[in-house]
């Protein structure tokens, strides 16, 4: 069975910045598009940023040349590195992964980022 494991949120003051990182184990050689989602309380989950094994990348707009998404498919691991935060940026990051691009079916437990402003 597959599982993600997330870590690198944490508190920063506005400007600042952060890297998370999400290794999947198990069962993970199908996993070929991982991404980064995130939830802000009374809001709706959004999506970050995705990154298929091929190198494919996608952002969302409100992250766009802040935020910059990578893997090592040797590690089945990706990463988010999160610069020139915003306290709009505050949520809780989930990690995803599925076989396709925009066909998330594994999903992390989420990890807290918080920017203070």
């Amino acid at each position: 069975q597959v599982q993600l494991v997330e870590s690198g949120g944490g508190l920063v003051q506005a400007g600042g910045s952060l890297r998370l990182s999400c290794t999947a184990s198990g069962r993970s050689s199908s996993l070929n598009a991982m991404g980064w989602f995130r939830q802000a309380p009374g809001k709706q989950r959004e999506l970050v940023a995705t990154v298929t094994s091929g190198g494919t990348t996608n952002y969302a707009d409100s992250v766009k040349g802040r935020f910059t998404i990578s893997r090592d498919n040797a590690k089945n691991t990706v990463y988010l590195q999160m610069n020139s935060l915003k306290p709009e940026d505050t949520a809780v990051y989930y990690c995803a992964a599925g076989p396709v691009y925009n066909m998330y079916n594994v999903w992390g437990q989420g990890t807290q980022v918080t920017v203070s402003s």
